[in-house]
């Protein structure tokens, strides 16, 4: 099954979440980040029937005048 991630930095650790369902991991590299987050992921749906998304997301940028 493939996940939309978004990796960002705060402070010193990456946060790497999944935008599917929100959940998150960390790590002090992208790659760990996204390894943990791999793992995470593996063993939130263990046992779980996952149903794919009939379409993916859409990911996009927007400018707000602030």
């Amino acid at each position: 099954m493939l996940f939309t991630v978004v990796v960002s930095k705060e402070d010193s650790w990456y946060i790497a979440k999944c935008v599917e369902n929100s959940v998150a991991s960390q790590g002090k590299t992208i790659e760990e980040a996204i390894a943990n987050l791999k793992e995470t992921l593996e063993l939130y749906y263990e046992g779980e029937e996952i149903q794919k998304p009939q379409m993916p997301p859409l990911i996009t940028t927007i400018e707000v005048a602030v």
